[in-house]
């Protein structure tokens, strides 16, 4: 039998993957994402174990993941843990298996809380570098936790590991290895390639401002940027800032698709929501927080979407 761990390859999902693999030490851990999440369960065999973290249920393989899961669950084990929004009309309950689902908490926290019995104080920090990589430090639990490091040194840390992590999307090898360091209860810090990995990323951040904008484009109440090389959710973020408007967007062309983060600062602006209803009529996906989504479209549906989400902008404002 083996365990699987299926995660996020971002600083939260590597920190939640990092506990459960503290709990579970002999597990292969995996990194995925909702568009892929059905595809991936693919290796999965009879008798399996399956830990899910940080990965939203993505509407269209929706059907195609929850009876997955059904069987899974026949012969093996699965646990769901995830704080994204779900898919309207759908509960935690419908979901086979061990689901905890939370909105008001980092996966990083709720992987520690369901396993913490199992797992050392030192992987405690994992699940407080999840939490402040997410946005989401600001819970007891995580305040708690807090209490017992100075937490100068924990915002250091995490500061390593989100811009080096930043850095770095694709090389799972380096990921897993970071998973295995947190899961031993090492600091990010420790590792001289993470050190090095976020002062590169640091001082390319700074470099990249500039340049954003430059090419940033404004639409509306929308700004994008497209195929930029620098990570999509900073490029969002700064579209946003620098340009003054609602919504940022920074999107890369990937096989005729354009994967994409969205930002917005504005709390009664919920992208998860309004991705979900938009996308899938544009041939897509999309979801994720009410305030940092991100979305998938084919390539010559990218200006559709801006259309629509200003359609949605000029009837809130």
């Amino acid at each position: 039998m083996t365990v699987w761990i299926f995660t996020h390859g971002d600083g939260d999902g590597v920190c939640a993957g990092a506990v459960a693999l503290a709990a579970n030490p002999d597990a292969k851990v995996f990194f995925t994402h909702p568009f892929g999440l059905l595809g991936d369960l693919n290796q999965v065999r009879e008798g399996d174990t399956v830990i899910i973290c940080d990965i939203a249920l993505s509407e269209m393989h929706l059907e195609g993941l929850i009876e997955r899961f059904k069987t899974i669950e026949k012969t093996g084990l699965l646990h769901y843990f995830d704080h994204h929004p779900l898919p309207e009309g759908l509960r935690a309950e419908d979901i086979p298996g061990v689901t905890i689902h939370r909105l008001d908490a980092s996966a990083s926290e709720i992987v520690y809380s369901y396993f913490k019995e199992k797992v050392g104080v030192l992987q405690s920090r994992a699940a407080i570098y999840g939490a402040i990589s997410d946005y989401a430090d600001n819970t007891p639990t995580i305040k708690g936790l807090l209490k017992m490091w100075d937490k100068r040194t924990i915002y250091l840390d995490t500061g390593i590991l989100v811009q080096a992590l930043s850095a770095q999307k694709r090389e799972y090898n380096l990921k897993r290895k970071v998973v295995s360091e947190l899961a031993a209860g090492d600091p990010p810090s420790s590792d001289d390639r993470l050190v090095e990995l976020a002062i590169q990323q640091a001082r390319r951040e700074e470099e990249a401002i500039s340049e954003i904008e430059e090419k940033v484009k404004v639409e509306g109440r929308v700004s994008y940027v497209l195929d930029f090389p620098f990570s999509l959710g900073k490029t969002a973020i700064y579209a946003r800032a620098l340009t003054g408007t609602i919504i940022g967007i920074a999107g890369e062309t990937r096989k005729g698709m354009i994967d994409m983060s969205l930002r917005t600062a504005e709390e009664r602006i919920d992208l998860n929501v309004i991705l979900r209803r938009i996308t899938p009529k544009l041939g897509g996906s999309g979801g994720g927080h009410p305030q940092a989504s991100g979305a998938r479209v084919p390539k010559e549906n990218f200006k559709a979407l801006v259309e629509e989400l200003n359609r949605v902008l000029e009837a809130l404002y």
